[in-house]
């Protein structure tokens, strides 16, 4: 299985898991930075225990400042 790359990692982020937060968490229309990387450091780990990522990758990539801080992604 070849591995996700970092942007494919934030690209799934993105089109899988932000809508949610969205949905969930900012109905307000306020960002909620911390169940942002909650989510996406769910998502590293659940994507590296998948294999989909490395260990590395999973240790060392932090959401983009970019997505937290505009709520619509």
């Amino acid at each position: 299985m070849t591995k996700m790359t970092k942007s494919q990692v934030i690209d799934y982020f993105v089109e899988n898991y932000l809508p949610y937060v969205i949905e969930t968490y900012e109905q307000d229309g306020i960002t909620d930075r911390p169940a942002r990387r909650e989510q996406f450091n769910n998502m590293k780990d659940s994507l590296c225990k998948d294999g989909r990522i490395t260990e590395g990758l999973n240790n060392t990539m932090c959401l983009p400042d970019y997505l937290e801080q505009n709520v619509y992604a």
